[in-house]
């Protein structure tokens, strides 16, 4: 079993900064990427940063500069800074991780139950 528990989000205005961190629990033997998705209301999910296990990055056009997504992969952990945020940036953020549960596994996908960011203008 694999457990993906947000955490972080919350009410702030425009212009100002939250973090998000998603923590990765269970039977776990490798993690091939980790990422952050969110939904708006009557919007479909959308990406918004993934991370490989290779470091290598991807981010929506709509927040790069803005946020950043980092990994710390000893705690299984991934966590997006969110800087000057906009209202429509208001979302449920959904993290996403690609995870191997044993040697001979192929790849899951696994999502936490989400996390609510309000930005108010």
């Amino acid at each position: 079993q694999v457990q993906l528990v947000e955490s972080g989000g919350g009410l702030v205005q425009a212009g100002g900064s939250l973090r998000l961190s998603c923590v990765a629990s269970g039977s776990i033997f490798s993690i091939n990427a980790m990422g952050w998705y969110r939904q708006a209301p009557g919007k479909q999910r959308e990406l918004v940063a993934l991370l490989t296990s290779g470091d290598s990055t991807n981010y929506a056009d709509s927040v790069k500069g803005r946020f950043t997504i980092s990994r710390d992969g000893a705690k299984n952990t991934v966590s997006l800074q969110m800087n000057s945020l906009k209202p429509e940036d208001t979302a449920v953020y959904y993290c996403k991780a690609l995870i191997k549960r044993d040697y001979s596994d192929s790849l899951f996908q696994y999502w936490g139950q989400g996390t609510q960011v309000t930005v108010s203008s």
